[in-house]
């Protein structure tokens, strides 16, 4: 944990925000900011309702940008930290409040959407706009974003922009850098910024993403623009085959990409990652997923190009049909996180992730290093029930892994992040980074992954650094994630 550098006491600061904001949006609940100190990283000490961080101040709802503004700006002038968060599904720690009396700044009332623009083919929608309802919204229309992280029926448009995160259809639309034309944010002083909205320009380096990616670290987005394409699921072609291993799986996708070819959906999951999804047909083999979209006759001609791919890679052909069924429900909403604590409380058992990426000659010495080093250097590995990994973003160069390990926890709860999650994400970062992969493929470096972070960006260090000292001098802005804390800052617990 961390002191809070404020000279305002707790109960001033919810005062004080009260009267700048109005009452009715500061929420000072024991239970809503129990919950709000952490995020999915954090899971099962959560459902075990163990809050051992320090606890925020309140949680401002704010509705407008002018409410963000004034909390911005209140918190940069009494150094009060900051968490900014919309829809709540960060899994590495960004939403924790690590900071005493911090204000948790809270933009899902901003659920605005604000123009669908079918002919210059974009809409814009305030940062809390669930990614579901305007989904719904555009294919009403005949349109969509492209954009399907599993989270979608939960994540809203301001995280899923500040966490560079991308969807289950990225190989054809792109992770959502690819899709923000332009947006609106607050700066740390209160000051309000607009990158405006054009299909492209060479005005110097490319402003968008000094906001795109920044984890709340540097600035609040309220409000964002995407493009939008036409929808047009009825010419959607499923195609799945069973290989021999999760390698050849992905050597299997590098020629379908290297050969031009843009599927919406490439994956490949190992034999062990492929058990758990599907179990109905993987019959001990590593599965590919593939999905052709578009025009009718882009869809028919990609699906043609990746059978004839794949005709010269030893397989077995899956039924379309199963393949379909699987992606239909492959999203989670509350009601599979509900499940999920249930089972947590009941089993003792939970899973974790952590996903890289590589360029494709590292593909396999990753995979095999990683599964090496768990199953013999961990030291709890006889309580791994599963250990795997998929392929599920593929680029002209490279790939992403994914990787899962599911475990039966044998410790006290309190103890889980330590014995188990850490030190398996540690080993998967460690092996991206040794092979010059990187240490984050979407989820974000949340606080989780800040050990790494100078390592991840080496010299470029230096041109993040600037960016924090340059935009947030007052250090206000999610304390910890992104950029490691000083030693001296922190308190033993």
């Amino acid at each position: 944990m961390v002191a809070s550098r404020s000279a305002l006491s707790r109960d001033e600061i919810v005062t004080r925000l009260g009267k700048l904001i109005g009452s009715a949006k500061v929420d000072t609940d024991p239970h809503e900011l129990r919950e709000a100190s952490v995020d999915r990283f954090k899971k099962y000490t959560a459902v075990h309702d163990i809050f051992d961080g320090p606890i925020p101040a309140a949680i401002a709802y704010a509705e407008s940008t002018d409410d963000v503004v004034a909390i911005l700006r209140f918190a940069d002038e009494n150094l009060i930290n900051v968490v900014p968060r919309t829809g709540r599904t960060a899994t590495e720690g960004g939403l924790e409040t690590i900071v005493d009396d911090t204000i948790v700044l809270d933009g899902s009332r901003m659920n605005a959407i604000l123009e669908i623009d079918p002919v210059d083919m974009m809409v814009t929608a305030q940062c809390g706009v669930p990614l579901q309802t305007l989904e719904d919204a555009l294919r009403a229309q005949g349109l969509t974003t492209g954009h399907s992280p599993q989270s979608k029926p939960l994540a809203q448009m301001g995280g899923l922009v500040a966490t560079r995160s991308i969807g289950q259809f990225s190989t054809l639309y792109g992770g959502i850098e690819d899709m923000v034309i332009g947006l609106e944010a607050v700066l740390p002083g209160g000051d309000v910024v607009r990158i405006k909205n054009v299909p492209r320009r060479a005005a110097g380096p490319d402003i968008r993403h000094i906001v795109i990616g920044n984890e709340g670290a540097l600035a609040v987005i309220t409000e964002v623009t995407v493009k939008v394409f036409t929808y047009q699921p009825e010419n959607n072609r499923f195609l799945g085959f069973l290989v021999d291993s999760l390698p050849t799986g992905v050597a299997g996708l590098r020629d379908v990409i290297v050969a031009g070819y843009r599927p919406s959906v490439a994956r490949t999951y190992s034999e062990e990652d492929a058990a758990q999804h599907f179990s109905h047909f993987a019959e001990g083999k590593a599965v590919v997923v593939l999905v052709a979209e578009g025009p009718k006759g882009v869809a028919d001609a990609t699906a043609a190009g990746i059978e004839a791919i794949f005709a010269g890679i030893p397989h077995e052909k899956v039924d379309s049909a199963l393949i379909e069924s699987w992606f239909d429900n492959l999203n989670w909403g509350q009601e599979k996180i509900d499940a999920e604590r249930r089972e947590m409380l009941e089993k003792a058992h939970l899973g974790y992730t952590t996903e890289v990426s590589i360029d494709w000659s590292g593909v396999e010495e990753l995979f095999e290093s990683v599964m090496r080093r768990a199953r013999t250097e961990f030291p709890r590995a006889a309580d791994l029930t599963m250990l795997g990994a998929h392929s599920s973003h593929s680029y002209q160069t490279g790939t992403n892994l994914y990787f899962v390990y599911d475990y039966d926890i044998s410790c006290e709860p309190r103890e889980e992040i330590t014995e188990y999650h850490e030190p398996l994400n540690a080993i998967v970062v460690e092996e991206a980074l040794r092979l010059g992969g990187s240490m984050v493929h979407h989820h974000g470096i949340g606080k989780y992954r800040t050990p790494w972070t100078h390592e991840e960006h080496g010299t470029a260090y230096s041109l993040l650094h600037t960016l924090k000292e340059g935009l947030d001098p007052n250090g206000i802005m999610n304390r910890g994630t992104i950029y490691p804390l000083d030693d001296a800052e922190v308190i033993p617990a």
